[in-house]
């Protein structure tokens, strides 16, 4: 299995643990690497930057659930095959919380959802995400290629 290095976001710790592990307790938030070919599609969050579609999981809501509204509202974005690929350990002091992350294509895009939180979206190839993405580290680089690994498997070319 492959190791993935720790990284940081603000305060806190982050971790990775790809499929098929399963966070001991509901995801706080989804996260979605929605692929057009060999580009990524990236949402500009007010507060946050350039990012894929994330959010946290509602009520009554499951993470894949959360991912496809979010999807939809920060960048427009209707997806098909998705397929669950880890999640991510989010440790800040004594909480522990987790977010599942999860690979699709792109259906279709349409109009963003909510556009007083996105300001726009954009395809992205992977050598292009360094200089946009709002939290580019070692570990964001690799749940990137991690991502679309399992797509090109699914789906060879």
């Amino acid at each position: 299995m492959k190791r993935f290095p720790s990284g940081e976001y603000g305060r806190q710790r982050l971790q990775f643990y790809p499929a098929p592990f399963h966070a001991p307790l509901r995801a706080f938030i989804g996260l979605v690497f929605p692929w057009e070919g060999e580009q990524v599609l990236i949402a500009d969050i007010c507060g946050r930057g350039w990012c894929i579609p994330s959010g946290r999981v509602e009520v009554g809501e499951t993470s894949l659930d959360a991912v496809r509204r979010e999807a939809q509202e920060e960048a427009g974005a209707l997806l098909s095959d998705i397929q669950y690929i880890g999640c991510y350990q989010i440790s800040e002091r004594q909480e522990i919380r987790w977010a599942d992350c999860y690979v699709a294509r792109i259906a279709e895009l349409v109009e963003i959802g909510m556009q007083e939180e996105s300001k726009g979206r954009r395809l992205a190839t992977l050598e292009e995400l360094p200089d946009i993405y709002h939290l580019w580290n070692p570990l964001t680089k690799m749940v990137f290629e991690h991502s679309k690994e399992i797509l090109d498997r699914r789906y060879p070319a």
